[in-house]
């Protein structure tokens, strides 16, 4: 999953990868300790996630690159 910026909230990257299909349903998710980051459990909705960050979700991986220009 690119990202154009340094940094994206794990809330947000969710609900841009089709993750999840709301805002909410992030905040659900994150809070029930359904998401990963980096193989460890996470529930802090504005982690910052950088490129190189793993997130899964759902039994989705994401792997996190910085988007070339």
């Amino acid at each position: 999953m690119p990202i154009d910026t340094p940094f994206i909230k794990l809330d947000s990257l969710l609900k841009l990868s089709g993750l999840c299909m709301t805002g909410g349903e992030a905040k659900i998710r994150i809070a029930d300790g359904q998401v990963l980051v980096n193989g460890a459990v996470c529930t802090q909705r504005g982690r910052k996630i950088v490129p190189g960050d793993k997130v899964e979700c759902s039994g989705q991986l994401l792997a996190v690159t910085r988007h070339a220009p």
